[in-house]
């Protein structure tokens, strides 16, 4: 039986609240019983352990909700620049798309991302802005900055007409007119029927053979791996066979196992799926994103899907420090190779390489963040490893060795935009435009490349007590700019193996900013501190006070230390110099010098010059 259908994706800058929606047109459908967990719970997408800790959408996922007669499959897709792969592919699933704007915040960098792609496939546009209640909100003004965005991006006049929403997602309420004061009654009935008028089924002809392109993977331990995507023509069910098609060579043949769609947040097996739905197909552990899925009578592909190249690449090898192997399960070269072979099928916007100077291996992606997940995640898994200085991708076009630029927003009130300003004169960045609001909220943009953009933003969260919005997008090559000057101090390196006191780190706070505090084992070469100064010292920090039989009036004292500096993941690949590694274990997270003796680290400063 072919129903109705609606694809839909939900796009946005992080944070401005798709997922909270996405929550309320889960319960407002009766998609879960009253008694299930789900119907008391928030972000229920972000399954991931990660992205319910940082509080974004990481992985691109695919839900359905039952409207009337009605089924809407809703694509949740991240919200964060480095993760644009995800949006790039699972878009192709889409008929329309939901654009969520923040209503003080407006339009952000990944808002013009977003969009952008939605426009290249064509899709109609619902815009929803969101956050009405706030008390910092400008929706009338932020609705015309929506319309530049849309005048600069729109790639014909059908482009400029598009239905305009108003909504408050956590309090699961929308209006189709801006409401005169938030507590006026709502629902999600306008949302639902937006969707309904101005996004259309989708095309395809269910009486030619099936064809879909995969979109994304899945795998469970039981049933090996989902290949799912949107069937573009015909219909499918199990004990079918077809074919696996790289664009138009084919690769092979299989039988379809299992045939299934989306039922709320659950996969629950179909007898048929056809044109139009959104399905996951098992059979073959085979099966690659990009892929098509044909029926034998007609064994043409569709074309690979274009995915923006990576801008940062970060040497990730087997962890060399004299820890190594305590803390993991899994840490050896080939754990390493098999675990980052598993990744790249399913995370297309990594690439990954041996590395030609080491047992290691080149990991590049799109930002520091996609990086950071892909590392996070491996530790929560048992691995270890050790990470070099994450360096950008150089090209060189029309003969010009040239490196990749992002556009920054930076948003923060008045009083702080010294800080700003002089962090971004050391680091090269071209100031393009600044404004201030009548609340006293400065919003400046720059251009920057982002070789010098490694490390901004830890170092302003830290000067700015985290307040503000920083957000970024790639803008592509530029040729090589200067680089920005060295802007982190010296580091304090531990000079002998053992176990820290509190008597020796008393020396380590009168010098800089401790990182580890009394008790923890330390190795030679091991980061143990911040110095107050640019260069590095090298401190003894097992030594513990000499006992005397002589009583002294301050003997029993207790020492005073300041609380040690705990750095995330994130923060330490900031952090690191050319000459340091940060070495991951699923205990912790520990910064060294990549030669560990003194002696070595001299006759290395000496070949350098």
């Amino acid at each position: 039986m072919n129903i109705d259908i609606r694809n839909i994706a939900i796009i946005a800058h992080v944070d401005h609240g798709k997922t909270t929606l996405v929550d309320g047109m889960l319960k407002q459908t009766h998609t879960f019983r009253e008694n299930e967990a789900a119907m008391q719970q928030s972000t229920i997408l972000d399954s991931n352990d990660l992205e319910r800790e940082k509080g974004i959408t990481i992985l691109a996922k695919n839900t359905s909700v039952m409207y009337h007669k009605t089924k809407i499959n809703i694509i949740d897709t991240p919200g964060h620049a480095d993760f644009s792969g995800e949006v790039e592919r699972v878009i192709n699933m889409a008929d329309g798309a939901l654009l969520i704007v923040d209503a003080a915040e407006g339009p952000l960098p990944q808002t013009y991302f977003v969009l952008q792609k939605a426009m290249e496939h064509n899709l109609p546009v619902i815009v929803v802005i969101n956050k009405i209640d706030r008390k910092d909100a400008r929706p009338q003004e932020v609705l015309h900055e929506i319309e530049e965005l849309f005048l600069h991006l729109a790639h014909h006049e059908d482009h400029l007409n598009f239905p305009i929403l108003y909504a408050i997602g956590r309090d699961e309420k929308v209006w189709d007119h801006l409401p005169q004061s938030p507590d006026e009654p709502g629902n999600l009935e306008p949302l639902f029927t937006a969707i309904l008028k101005h996004i259309p089924a989708p095309q395809g002809d269910l009486d030619k053979p099936f064809k879909m392109l995969i979109t994304t993977l899945d795998f469970e331990s039981h049933k090996g791996k989902f290949a799912i995507g949107k069937v573009s023509q015909g219909s499918v069910k199990k004990g079918d066979t077809l074919v696996i098609l790289d664009e138009h060579t084919p690769r092979g043949t299989f039988r379809v196992e299992e045939v299934s769609t989306s039922v709320g947040l659950k996969r629950v097996p179909a007898d048929q799926a056809t044109t139009g739905d959104i399905i996951a197909i098992t059979g073959s552990d085979a099966l690659s994103i990009g892929q098509t899925l044909a029926d034998p009578t007609d064994p043409t592909g569709f074309p690979h899907m274009e995915i923006e190249e990576p801008t940062l690449k970060v040497l990730v090898g087997p962890n060399t420090s004299p820890f190594a192997g305590k803390e993991s399960k899994f840490g050896t070269p080939t754990q390493l190779a098999d675990r980052l072979s598993r990744e790249i099928q399913t995370n297309i916007g990594l690439k990954i390489e041996p590395s030609p100077t080491s047992n290691g291996f080149l990991v590049s992606g799109r930002g520091e963040l996609h990086i950071a997940v892909l590392l996070e995640t491996m530790r929560r898994e048992g691995f270890e490893c050790q990470v070099g200085k994450p360096e950008v991708i150089l090209k060189t076009i029309d003969g010009v060795l040239s490196e990749p630029y992002e556009e920054l927003t930076v948003e923060l009130e008045s009083s702080l935009i010294g800080i700003i300003t002089e962090e971004m004169g050391k680091r090269h960045g071209e100031l393009i435009d600044t404004r201030t609001n009548d609340k006293g909220v400065t919003k400046m943009l720059y251009k920057i490349s982002t070789r010098n953009l490694l490390g901004f933003r830890g170092e302003i969260q830290t000067k700015t007590r985290g307040s503000g919005i920083i957000a970024t997008r790639i803008i592509g090559y530029f040729p090589l700019t200067p680089k920005k000057d060295k802007v982190r101090n010296g580091v304090l390196i531990s000079l002998e193996t053992g176990k820290s006191t509190g008597y020796a780190l008393t020396t380590v706070q009168e010098r800089g900013k401790a990182l580890i505090g009394p008790g923890v084992p330390i190795y030679e070469g091991m980061i143990i501190g911040l110095n107050n100064k640019t260069e590095d010292i090298d401190i003894n920090v097992c030594k513990i006070k000499k006992l005397t039989n002589i009583h002294s009036a301050n003997a029993d004292v207790a020492i005073q230390l300041d609380p040690p500096i705990t750095l995330s993941l994130e923060q330490c690949l900031d952090f690191i110099e050319d000459d340091e590694l940060l070495e991951i274990t699923p205990l912790n997270l520990r910064l060294r010098k990549l030669h560990l003796s003194k002696v070595n680290r001299v006759r290395a400063d000496r070949g350098s010059k």
